[in-house]
């Protein structure tokens, strides 16, 4: 029985993906703790601090599939952590009490962090694989929409001219960033934790830090400088990053949606077949994926402030905020997923319309480059006599009593400086989309370094 969107059978697969939920459930969970069981004996069997043949004993039965994950699930629930639970199934399946080698000189909180490292580090390998998948499909859509002029928006009004690869770049150079940043943060985030009760693996004497270092080797993670059993940077740091990434996604959605718009039409998500269809109005083709994107992104910003909630810990081992990680952090993971799925589908498959875009920039009869009839003036006439010109002229416009062109054209200020011909090629939108195509072609270089 499942209560929860990420892990109901109806909506799990469109607010999370399943290969992100694997490396969350309970079962490759559990294999994370017996990895590091079995990374840690290796290391102290070939140091010499617990029996060669123990160590191999411990190994052997280090295979979550053979857990009573019932047992683990009762005995979790009595004793408050999972991980002497799976340290008490482990021992019984060692032979000839070899398995009270195991969990030498660690505590649960050990095996749980560097576990949850485990864990971040192989999610933000599927997390790179789909912003570069977006990355990719932005980068197609900002070079074949280069020159394609639209109206540019502020207020949710036009604005001035810019064209669509221009406004795909500039998303584009947004997760250019989001790639740097991951690149940036692994090295700080997974890292291992090996410490022992308070941090400072006493229980190992002089040996500790050789451990600790052999340990992360074999493990493939980060040794750290000193415990950070209630210093949470670096897991809030993983949130706040993702929390980044479906900001992103969100603006994405947001753009779309509105794009979408009966009275705009300029793109549309990918079709299929009923998709974003009404029970009541046939003609309807709703914003689906985008707005999934919304209700993620929004989930994610939650468990970001839970997670940053959770870094005020108490002394050297806490009293609570940690089991705050343990649910937001998988949330975050899910639900960013979820997100990202939907964007790859909806921006690798998106439908653009350049003729409805050319004929919303005329819809205002040339008011949209107004500035550049204002900085045509501007030389001639003074910028603030120009603007003042212009605006007086785009009130009688709006008013609906001539039209832009034929105002300007018999304007006795306006003659004298611009004819009829010189205000034609003014008011073209695609003659004033200034340096978009050579943005454009900035951020597609920068694409070849990612």
């Amino acid at each position: 029985m499942s209560a929860s969107a990420l892990d109901s059978s109806v909506f799990q697969d469109i607010f999370g993906t399943a290969a992100m939920r694997h490396i969350f459930c309970d079962v490759t969970r559990t294999q994370y703790y017996l990895d590091i069981e079995a990374a840690l004996a290796r290391v102290q069997g070939r140091m010499g601090i617990i029996p060669a043949n123990a160590a191999e004993e411990i190994c052997r039965h280090c295979d979550a599939s053979s857990y009573d994950m019932a047992l683990l699930k009762s005995q979790t629930e009595r004793i408050g952590y999972p991980i002497l639970p799976v340290v008490q199934q482990l021992v019984a399946k060692c032979r000839d009490g070899l398995g009270e080698w195991c969990h030498w000189g660690t505590t649960t909180q050990d095996i749980t962090d560097t576990a949850s490292v485990m864990q971040i580090r192989d999610a933000l390998r599927l997390v790179e694989a789909d912003l570069r998948t977006i990355a990719g499909a932005l980068a197609d859509l900002a070079l074949k929409h280069r020159d394609t002029p639209m109206a540019g928006r502020s207020n949710l009004q036009q604005a001035t001219p810019i064209t669509f690869g221009y406004k795909c770049a500039v998303l584009l150079a947004g997760f250019q960033r989001h790639l740097e940043r991951l690149e940036q943060m692994r090295p700080r985030v997974l890292v291992g934790e090996f410490g022992g009760a308070t941090g400072t693996l006493a229980s190992l004497g002089s040996s500790g830090l050789e451990v600790q270092h052999a340990l992360m080797e074999e493990l493939g993670l980060g040794q750290p400088d000193i415990a950070w059993h209630t210093m949470r940077d670096r897991i809030a740091e993983v949130g706040c990053f993702l929390g980044l990434v479906t900001g992103t996604l969100g603006k994405i959605s947001m753009d779309v949606k509105l794009m979408m718009q009966t009275e705009v039409g300029e793109v549309f998500e990918p079709f299929a077949e009923g998709r974003g269809s009404s029970s009541t109005m046939p003609q309807k083709r709703n914003p689906i994926s985008s707005n999934y994107i919304h209700a993620c992104v929004a989930m994610v910003r939650q468990n970001v402030a839970a997670l940053l909630d959770a870094m005020v810990e108490d002394h050297e081992r806490s009293t609570g905020p940690w089991q705050i990680e343990w649910i937001a952090v998988p949330e975050i993971f899910l639900l960013a997923a979820g997100a990202l799925n939907q964007a790859k589908f909806l921006v690798s498959g998106l439908e653009v319309d350049p003729a409805r875009m050319r004929r919303n920039l005329d819809i205002t009869g040339g008011l949209i480059v107004s500035e550049a009839v204002m900085m045509g003036l501007a030389p001639t006439l003074g910028r603030q006599r120009a603007h003042d010109l212009v605006y007086d002229i785009c009130r009688e416009v709006t008013a609906g009593n001539a039209s832009f062109l034929d105002l300007l054209a018999e304007h006795a200020e306006i003659r004298p400086h611009l004819n009829r011909e010189a205000l034609v090629k003014l008011l073209d939108p695609a003659n004033y989309c200034g340096l978009s195509g050579v943005m454009v072609d900035r951020v597609l270089e920068n694409q070849k370094h990612v």
